[in-house]
C-alpha cells in the first residue's frame, strides 16, 4: 500500500482497515506513507510501515519519495503495489516500467485536472473506485476503460464500531455531561474538508439557545485546525460555557463516535457512526444529504455517502436538522441507529472491501506457472490420479496457478484434465515450457528408479537438470524413490536430490533409500501420495458403471487389480485359486479392474480363464475417480497396482497387496495392511490365510484403515502447502 499519510481522514481509515483485513485473511502487507497517527495501529497488527515524504508535491520531496519507493519495492518484492492518491499513483507509475510490478490504484475522490495536473495522475493497470460517480469521472476525465474499473465500498469493522463501544472515557476526558445532548463530528480540518465543522461552530450560539446544554464534540486535525479552534474558543467565551470541544487529531474515532448521541459527517465517518448505531446527519464539503433515513439509502449508496452532486451545506439547514435530530423521541433515534447499523451489515462489510481488492489484484498479478514432469499420458489410472490430485489441490483456492504437463499423449491429457499439455520428447517445446515455468514439479510416482530402465531415470533427471540450467526451482513432489540398483544411477539420483529446492516423499522407505544413497540434506519431507486428497465419483456415475456389467447392489464383490510382469510363471493359475476361495468362502465375486488396460487386460483374462467361480472384467476406460467409486462399493481389494491399493485406502475398503515392486510393500507398511505374497514366488495357501484373517477381523481392520487414511490425507495436504511456499519464494 502506497499512500500520502496515515493521519485522520476517510481515505486513510479505508487504507488502514483494508490493510488490517488483508492481513487477517492471511496476506502479507506493507504500507509506505509519510506517517501519521495510524502508524502504531497498523504496526500493532503486524503490518510493516516504511516512511517517505509522499504527502508533498514539491520536486525535492517527490524525488526523495521516488528513491525511497524504488528501494522499498526492491526489498519487499511485492506481488502487487496498490497506490492511493495522486502523488503515490504518479510516482509508482514512473517506477512500474522499470521495476515491472503489478499496479493497482484506488480513486477515493475527484482531482483537479487543470494546469497540467492531469499529467501527474496515473491510474495503474486497474482502478478501484469508491463510488459510481467516481467511476464515471475516471471514464470521462481520464478515459479509463470501464472494464478496468471496479466499484468497492468503504468497508467498516462492525466490532470496532459498535453500540457496545463505550464513550464514557472520552466524555470524562473532555468534561462532557452525558445527561445533556452531545453532537459528535469527525473529519480532517483542512480547508477543503472542514466546511461543515466551520458551520457547526458558526451556528453553535443559536443551537445553544434552541437546545439548552447542547455540546459539540469536533474531532480531527489539519491546516485550518488552529483557525477553527480560535473560533470555537471565542464562541465558548461569549456563551460562558464550553459548547464546542475541539479534540484535535484522534485515532480512537470509535470512542469519539460512541460519546455522542447523534453524529454529523460524510463518507467513511458517516458509515462508521451508522455501524455504531447512531442517527447520522450526512454532510460534507461536496454536498448535504441531511438526516439519514431509509428513503435516502439508494441515493446515498450511489455516491458512497459522499454527497457529491447534492446541494451544498447551508448553516441554517444544518442548524434545523441538528435541532430536529436531537428532538426526536428516544425510540425514533434508536430505530434510525439500528437501521443504519443494518445497512452496514448488508452493504459495507470490510471483508467484502478486501475481497474487491483481491479480485482486482488477480487481474494484474501474473499467474504462477507450474510444469509437471511425470509418467503422464500413458493411460495409467494411477499416474493420471496423481495428475488430477495435484491439479485439483493447486487450483482449488488459487486461480493464479497455471499448470502445464509433459505428456506422452498431449491431446488426451489436455482434454481430460484441462491443462496445457506438452509433448514430453519434443525438445524445442520442452525448452520453451521449462523457460516459462516458475517451478518444475517432478512427480509424484516412482520416477527416480532404474527397475524398469535406466533410460526412464535419465529422462526425468535430464528434465530436472534443464530446469536448474534455466534458473527454475525444482520440487520432487511426493516421490517414491527406488529401487535404484546401479551405482552410477545412485550417484546421479543423489546429486539431483541434493540440488532440488524442495523434496517431499510419499513414504518413509523412500527417505531411507535416499539416506542410503548418501543424501545428506535434513529437509526431506515425508508426506503422502497426492491421491489421498482425491475424491471419488458420485453415486450416479458408479451405479451406471456397475449396471452396465450386470453387477447388482445385492451382489457383494472384491476388486482385483493385476498387471503383466516378468518372472510371474504360474502366478495367474495360483491367483485364480485365491479368487475362487474368496467366492466360495466369503461370497465375494471377483471384479477385475484395469488400471492400465494394455498392460492389465491379458493377465486379468488369464486369471479369469483359470477360475472355477464366476468373475467379471471391467474392460472399460474409466477415470481415476470412477475407479475409486467402484472400489468404494466393494468389500475387499486385492491388488498388484499401488494406486488401486491407495484408492481402496482412500475410501476405507480393507485391502491386501500383491508385491511385484518394493513400492507396493513399502506402502502396505504405511497403510498397516497385509501382504498377500510376492508374485514371483506366490503361495496361494498363504494368501488365503491372510485374506481369511482380514475378513475375520474385518470391522476392526476397516476402522484402523480409515484412521490411517485420514492421517495420510492430512500428510498429503503438506505437499500443496510446501509447494505454495516455494512459489511464494519462502523456501
Amino acid at each position: 500500500m502506497v499512500t500520502m499519510g496515515l493521519d485522520i481522514g476517510g481515505a486513510e481509515t479505508h487504507i488502514v482497515e483494508l490493510s488490517k483485513q488483508l492481513k487477517a485473511m492471511g496476506h502479507d502487507v506493507a504500507v509506505v506513507s509519510n506517517g501519521g497517527v495510524y502508524v502504531d495501529e497498523i504496526t500493532a497488527a503486524g503490518i510493516r510501515h516504511h516512511s517517505a515524504p509522499l504527502n508533498r508535491r514539491s520536486i525535492p520531496c517527490m524525488l526523495r519519495s521516488l528513491v525511497a519507493l524504488h528501494r522499498i519495492i526492491r526489498r519487499e518484492r511485492p506481488d502487487v503495489v496498490h497506490a492511493h492518491a495522486r502523488i503515490p499513483g504518479f510516482l509508482c507509475g514512473l517506477l512500474r516500467p522499470v521495476m515491472r510490478f503489478p499496479f493497482v490504484t484506488t480513486a477515493h475522490w475527484v482531482f483537479d485536472t487543470g494546469g497540467g495536473l492531469r499529467r501527474l495522475t496515473n491510474w495503474g493497470q486497474r482502478t478501484i473506485a469508491v463510488s459510481d460517480d467516481i467511476k464515471a469521472y475516471l471514464m470521462r476525465e481520464y478515459g479509463v476503460p470501464e472494464e478496468h474499473i471496479r466499484i468497492t465500498i468503504n468497508g467498516i469493522d462492525t466490532d470496532k464500531f459498535s453500540p457496545d463501544v463505550s464513550g464514557a472515557e472520552v466524555q470524562a476526558e473532555f468534561g462532557l455531561d452525558p445527561a445533556r445532548p452531545i453532537v459528535s463530528y469527525v473529519s480532517r480540518m483542512d480547508a477543503d474538508r472542514a466546511l461543515v465543522a466551520r458551520q457547526l461552530i458558526e451556528v453553535a450560539p443559536q443551537l445553544s439557545k434552541q437546545v439548552p446544554g447542547v455540546q459539540l464534540l469536533i474531532a480531527g486535525g489539519g491546516n485550518v485546525f488552529d483557525e477553527l479552534k480560535a473560533m470555537a474558543d471565542k464562541v465558548n467565551a461569549d456563551l460562558g460555557r464550553t459548547v464546542v470541544t475541539m479534540t484535535g487529531p484522534r485515532t480512537d474515532i470509535n470512542r469519539i463516535v460512541a460519546a455522542g448521541h447523534i453524529f454529523i459527517g460524510v463518507s467513511r465517518a458517516a458509515l462508521e457512526a451508522m455501524a455504531a448505531g447512531k442517527p447520522v446527519i450526512v454532510a460534507g464539503n461536496e454536498g448535504y444529504h441531511g438526516l439519514f433515513t431509509p428513503e435516502k439509502l439508494e441515493q446515498a449508496r450511489l455516491g458512497n455517502f459522499c454527497c457529491r452532486g447534492l446541494p451544498l451545506s447551508e448553516p441554517q439547514t444544518l442548524l434545523d436538522d441538528v435541532v430536529q435530530a436531537i428532538s426526536l423521541p428516544q425510540e425514533r433515534r434508536q430505530g434510525l441507529g439500528q437501521y443504519g447499523r443494518q445497512v452496514i451489515f448488508d452493504y459495507y462489510s470490510v471483508r467484502r472491501m478486501a475481497q474487491d481488492c483481491l479480485d482486482m489484484y488477480l487481474q494484474v498479478v501474473p499467474p504462477r506457472r507450474v510444469l509437471m514432469s511425470g509418467y503422464y499420458g500413458f493411460s495409467n489410472a494411477g499416474d493420471d490420479a496423481i495428475l488430477q490430485s495435484i491439479r485439483d489441490s493447486l487450483q482449488v483456492d488459487d486461480e493464479r496457478i497455471e499448470i502445464s504437463v509433459l505428456s506422452n499423449d498431449p491431446a488426451q491429457t489436455g482434454s481430460r484434465y484441462h491443462v496445457t499439455a506438452i509433448p514430453r520428447f519434443n525438445l524445442p517445446a520442452l525448452w520453451r515450457a521449462v523457460g516459462r515455468c516458475d517451478v518444475l514439479l517432478s512427480g509424484g510416482g516412482s520416477l527416480l528408479q532404474d527397475h524398469t530402465s535406466t533410460r526412464s531415470l535419465l529422462y526425468y533427471l535430464s528434465v530436472m537438470a534443464l530446469a536448474r540450467l534455466r534458473g527454475k526451482r525444482v520440487m520432487l513432489y511426493a516421490n517414491g524413490i527406488g529401487p535404484v540398483t546401479r551405482p552410477a544411477n545412485r550417484r546421479r539420483v543423489r546429486r539431483a536430490v541434493e540440488k532440488a529446492d524442495l523434496v517431499t516423499l510419499r513414504d518413509h522407505n523412500s527417505r531411507q533409500e535416499l539416506e542410503a544413497m548418501g543424501v545428506a540434506r535434513t529437509d526431506l519431507h515425508v508426506t503422502a501420495d497426492p491421491v489421498f486428497s482425491m475424491d471419488r465419483a458420485d453415486d450416479s456415475a458408479v451405479d451406471s458403471i456397475l449396471q452396465d456389467i450386470g453387477l447388482t447392489a445385492d451382489r457383494p464383490f472384491a476388486v482385483v487389480s493385476v498387471r503383466g510382469w516378468s518372472g510371474m510363471g504360474a502366478f495367474p493359475a495360483r491367483l485364480a485359486q485365491v479368487c475362487d476361495h474368496l467366492y466360495n468362502t466369503h461370497g465375494l465375486t471377483c471384479l477385475f479392474v484395469l488400471m492400465q488396460p494394455h498392460h492389465d487386460r491379458d493377465i486379468s483374462r488369464q486369471v479369469i480363464a483359470q477360475m472355477q467361480a464366476p468373475a467379471l472384467l471391467l474392460d472399460k476406460v474409466l477415470s481415476p475417480a470412477d475407479i475409486m467409486g467402484v472400489i468404494a462399493r466393494s468389500r475387499l481389494c486385492l491388488s498388484m497396482r499401488l494406486h488401486t491399493l491407495i484408492f481402496s485406502a482412500r475410501v476405507g475398503v480393507p485391502l491386501a497387496g500383491l508385491v511385484y515392486d518394493p513400492k507396493v510393500s513399502s506402502y502396505l507398511e504405511e497403510l498397516e495392511m497385509p501382504c498377500a505374497g510376492d508374485v514371483t514366488c506366490f503361495d496361494p495357501d498363504s494368501a488365503m490365510r491372510q485374506l481369511d484373517e482380514l475378513m475375520t477381523h474385518y470391522d476392526s481392520r476397516k476402522a484402523e484403515l480409515i484412521r490411517r487414511s485420514e492421517q495420510l490425507s492430512q500428510a498429503a495436504a503438506e505437499n500443496r502447502r510446501l509447494l505454495l511456499e516455494l512459489l511464494e519464494g519462502n523456501q
